[in-house]
């Protein structure tokens, strides 16, 4: 005897789950969030146009004694949010912590010139940025003026070591990740720390090593086990940015704000697939007859039409990403102002393009017509026949569309990295959409929406990106935004399976998961 409540099925309990699971994880990670936070406390200012980020024990009386000041600087494509772990860090020791925004990084909206490019330009940027935030903590109260240290990671490693080389009123710097010390001084900056991942490129290894021979008072530390941006999470990574500091205390906490945000993550990952069903008004099929319920009339479905062969599918969108990754360093959208982004944007239109043009093309590979709906397995969601308006499809899809910009921005810019709009990236945002819009369609029409071969096309496209910027076609810092480009389109395949399954219209996909892409790389890359 089943105790299963009359007309309920399997899909229907499945969903009930995933969104008490969702809830429930979306709770835990808003509580984790809060809790990072006890103890501390934080005050943004803006200085000369560079946005910093205080942070000190909030139980220490400002001006009372006069603490160590470490002022932490981001890298290429970071923010002082994603630094915030290490300010947490020394500021729970007992040092007064300020973060900074550079241009064209996180809350600053000002351009970097020549962002992606270590010129003269973009150095002098850095340099004035960096000078204003040592400027206002030394001017601090609360700040012991002779205990100033420097902590900067890749790019933001090079800046602090290069001004410390010239400052010698800095107590001590720690470079972590610093990509190049061949032009600083010897024997200067002193008492310079070097911290690399073990997992890191060799290159920053050996330039850590190299550097550390050519003064005295500097150590070099390899963390064992991480790469170059999980070496700021790392604990030892922490343990010795506070000693080099000079303060010590309450044992670190590097994933405070991580974890809770990935809760954050799964929570909106496990909520779209009830709200999926939700929205489009799917309704799993009755287990047996239901009482007085005659089942409506299911016209036999259409013959299908022919399916590209897989291999086939495969040498074409091989053929298509080859050919985005050449053509577009000659697109108009290098020109935006968005480092790696224009460069990214245009092999994502190129290749779009092509992959619609192929399926499309007038000797096509397939027949031509609609996908036809298969029937619906014993158990699964049977198609609606009537009684929904034209307009719920839209209406669901642009509801989902804002879900997905939320699930993407609110965990990243509140657990890891800075993650809403500002200056020119209001506009940059859409640009960039559409350029995810194409390439995701280019691949659904191409693959008609099977799934593992729709996953195959988009990662085809991370090998193409990665091996551009290899050999000089692409930026080398492409390098940097490919591991990024590999979790937003693994995400993005999984999301368009659950539309697919709830019966969404066929450019919903696309639509929803060109936002999910896009979002962080219109965000948090550097303005230029």
């Amino acid at each position: 005897m089943s105790l299963r409540p009359p007309g309920e099925t399997p899909a229907g309990r499945g969903r009930a789950a995933l969104t008490v699971l969702a809830v429930l994880a979306l709770l835990l990670g808003g509580y984790g969030l809060l809790r990072a936070d006890a103890g501390l406390t934080t005050r943004q200012v803006t200085a000369d146009g560079v946005p910093l980020t205080l942070v000190r024990a909030a139980d220490d009386g400002a001006g009372a004694v006069r603490r160590p000041g470490v002022v932490i600087a981001h890298g290429f494509a970071g923010s002082a949010r994603l630094m915030r772990p290490l300010a947490d860090t020394v500021a729970r020791q007992g040092a007064v912590a300020l973060l900074l925004d550079f241009a064209g990084h996180g809350g600053n909206p000002a351009g970097l010139p020549g962002a992606g490019r270590d010129d003269t330009a973009s150095r002098g940027t850095l340099t004035h940025d960096l000078a204003v935030a040592v400027a206002y903590l030394r001017g601090r109260p609360d700040v012991d003026p002779t205990r100033i240290v420097l902590v900067g990671h890749s790019m933001g490693a090079g800046a602090v070591t290069r001004y410390a080389a010239g400052h010698p009123d800095i107590a001590g710097t720690v470079a972590i990740s610093l990509p190049d010390g061949g032009d600083l001084p010897d024997a200067r900056p002193q008492r310079l720390l070097l911290i690399v991942g073990g997992l890191e490129f060799p290159a920053f290894r050996a330039t850590a090593e190299a550097t550390a021979r050519r003064g005295d008072g500097r150590r070099v530390v390899v963390v064992p086990g991480v790469e170059h941006i999980s070496v700021l999470f790392a604990d030892r990574t922490h343990r010795e940015v506070a000693a080099w500091a000079g303060v010590d205390g309450a044992a670190p906490r590097p994933a405070a704000r991580l974890l809770p945000a990935g809760l954050l993550l799964l929570g909106f990952g496990l909520g779209f697939v009830p709200l999926a069903a939700l929205l489009t008004g799917r309704r799993g099929r009755r287990v047996g007859p239901a009482p007085d319920v005659p089942a409506p009339d299911v016209p036999a479905p259409d013959v299908p039409a022919p399916d590209v062969p897989a291999p086939v599918v495969l040498v074409v969108a091989t053929a298509a990403t080859g050919l985005g990754v050449l053509l577009a360093p000659v697109l108009p959208t290098t020109r935006l102002p968005l480092a790696v982004g224009g460069y990214l944007t245009g092999f994502l239109l190129v290749t779009g393009v092509l992959l619609a043009a192929v399926r499309h093309w007038p000797l096509r590979l397939s027949a031509a017509g609609p996908t036809p709906a298969a029937p619906a397995a014993a158990g699964g969601p049977v198609p609606a026949t009537g009684g929904r308006t034209p307009l719920r499809p839209v209406v669901a899809a642009l509801l989902l569309t804002g879900y997905a910009g939320a699930a993407v921005a609110a965990p990243i810019h509140l657990g890891l990295t800075w993650a809403l709009p500002v200056g020119a990236r209001w506009w940059l945002l859409p640009v960039v959409t559409v350029g995810c819009l194409v390439f995701l369609a280019g691949a659904e029409l191409l693959t008609r929406g099977r799934s593992w071969r729709y996953a195959a096309v988009g990662a085809l496209a991370v090998p193409a990106l990665g091996g551009a910027a290899v050999v000089g076609l692409a930026p080398g810092f492409v390098l940097l935004v490919v591991p990024l480009f590999v979790v937003l389109l693994g995400w993005q395949a999984a999301w368009a399976a659950v539309l697919r399954r709830a019966g969404a219209p066929r450019w919903a996909p696309a639509v929803v998961g060109a936002v999910l892409v896009a979002w962080p790389v219109a965000t948090a890359l550097p303005l230029s």
